[in-house]
């Protein structure tokens, strides 16, 4: 089911028969399989959606092979998946599931409660953001399972979107068995992973493809000749890339990208470790400019670590939050005993165009105050290990998502002895008003409370947030339909249709 090949020869291979299938219809025999080869830049860290070190892009994957309890509608709103009903007891301290009859797993076997309490267990034993607060998980009889909190904690349904795996799967990095829509039928490291159609899937008419090849390409400049070449039928583009599309050959859906772009400071590191510092870098990054410069204008500036599409969560106070002023910047800077500024490595992971694009045009916003920023491009794999996991780095540009449509996993990389501090953020009025949030029951009080770590954030100057990119998703003219949109990084294959 599940194979690793690396030779230049299977990708000619590859690329090969791409041509091949792309050439015109028969007009007897069987009938032509419902086939899509979808672009995407970086594949997926893990095929176990247990483990946290997936990036976005692997996560938007795996949301077509696995699903959770319960799963994102379009609007954002918790629907019945693996479970078909559930109860909330006790103000958010107790939830109650009962499991949907009939569904099965990937090789057959059908999901028990047994597999659902053994996914639960080990997302608590990986510390997954939202599992923590769990005191335990019960199989209550039949299709029952009851899920105890250590306090009471009404958001905390959308952390159960987290996919159920089968128990009995010992190897679920080579074997990945799920239940959702597609089933994963190969995986050449570096060149494609392929998505069938699952024959089991429990709601009936899906999916509409019967097949869906996601073709891993070098970077974004040849995701965009593989696009206008035929290679690919469909990918994701940003802004700058779209204005190279012939709009008589493709169309296109624009969506957010949900994610939050930002030039991330290492405030444990000096000189960005004074607060003043990291204020004028703020002041010296104009975001309109870059919105303007690396995606031709589209984008949605955030000023926050939360995208703005949470709305009842964002606050809508931070969208610019430090206006370009390089006045203020240089004083700032002269302030903190750097009136001549000072060397500022950016590191970005060379994969991703947007990124380096963005850190371009920061390049030439820093060199107004004084700061002399370099660029310094590395491989996925390295920015992961040394940037993301080590935190050896001065900056980086990235871009933050979550797996699930709650606030707490876009803020919680900020707590103080968050494992994903990024930044090294510490501060202890955030700690206070992100952990009241977790704990309060009445809604509009947590959202204050959210809003309050979100200023306190941006006050700090914890790190410049730039904004939830605009995504574009190209399809060849007239080919496909049916494609969907959530307010979470994820690719649903399963209603888009050939025509």
């Amino acid at each position: 089911m599940y194979t690793k090949k690396l030779t230049a020869a299977v990708l000619m291979a590859l690329l090969a028969s791409t041509v091949l299938f792309a050439g015109p219809k028969k007009e007897t025999g069987p009938k032509e399989a419902a086939e899509m080869r979808y672009g995407l830049t970086s594949e997926p860290a893990t095929l176990d959606p247990l483990s946290p070190s997936n990036t976005a892009d692997g996560r938007s994957i795996l949301f077509n092979v696995f699903e959770g309890l319960v799963k994102p509608d379009t609007d954002g709103n918790l629907q019945p998946a693996i479970a078909e009903s559930w109860t909330i007891e006790q103000n958010g301290l107790v939830y109650n599931f009962t499991l949907r009859q009939g569904v099965l797993f990937h090789d057959g076997s059908a999901v028990t409660v047994e597999d659902v309490e053994f996914t639960l267990n080990k997302a608590i034993e990986n510390k997954y953001v939202g599992f923590t607060q769990i005191e335990k998980v019960e199989t209550t009889g039949g299709r029952n399972i009851k899920i105890t909190l250590k306090a009471p904690d009404p958001e905390f349904l959308p952390f159960l979107t987290q996919g159920i795996v089968p128990a009995h799967n010992e190897d679920r990095e080579k074997n990945p068995v799920g239940s959702g829509p597609f089933m994963i039928e190969s995986y050449t490291t570096q060149q494609s992973l392929v998505l069938v159609k699952n024959p089991r899937y429990w709601k009936q008419g899906f999916p509409k493809l019967d097949k869906v090849t996601v073709v891993f390409v070098a970077d974004t400049d040849a995701l965009l000749l593989n696009l206008q070449g035929g290679n690919i039928d469909s990918a994701t583009l940003t802004g700058s890339q779209l204005e190279q599309l012939d709009p008589g050959r493709f169309d296109i859906v624009q969506g957010n990208s949900n994610s939050v772009q930002i030039l991330a400071l290492n405030n444990a590191v000096k000189p960005l470790d004074d607060i003043r510092v990291r204020q004028a870098v703020n002041y010296a990054i104009d975001v309109p400019e870059i919105i303007g410069t690396a995606f031709y204008g589209k984008g949605e500036p955030s000023g926050s670590p939360l995208i703005p599409g949470l709305t009842k969560y964002y606050n809508k106070a931070l969208a610019n939050p430090y206006p370009a002023d390089a006045d203020r910047a240089k004083r700032l800077l002269a302030e903190a005993g750097y009136p001549s500024g000072f060397n500022l490595e950016i590191t970005v992971p060379s994969n991703y165009t947007m990124h380096i694009d963005t850190a371009q045009v920061a390049v030439n916003q820093l060199a107004k105050v004084g700061i002399n920023a370099t660029i310094k491009l590395v491989d996925w794999a390295t920015w992961y290990s040394d940037a993301y996991r080590g935190r050896k780095f001065e900056a980086t540009i990235i871009s933050f998502d979550a797996a699930n449509v709650s606030p707490r996993t876009f803020l919680s990389r900020y707590r103080s002895d968050g494992s994903s501090n990024l930044i090294n953020f510490k501060n202890a009025d955030y700690d206070r008003a992100f952990d009241g949030a977790l704990l309060e029951v009445d809604e509009g009080r947590r959202a204050a409370l959210y809003q309050e770590a979100q200023k306190i954030i941006s006050d700090n100057a914890a790190s410049v947030f730039i904004q939830d990119i605009q995504s574009f998703r190209a399809f060849p003219k007239g080919r496909y339909s049916g494609v969907v949109q959530y307010p979470l990084y994820v690719l649903d294959f399963s209603t888009i249709q050939r025509k």
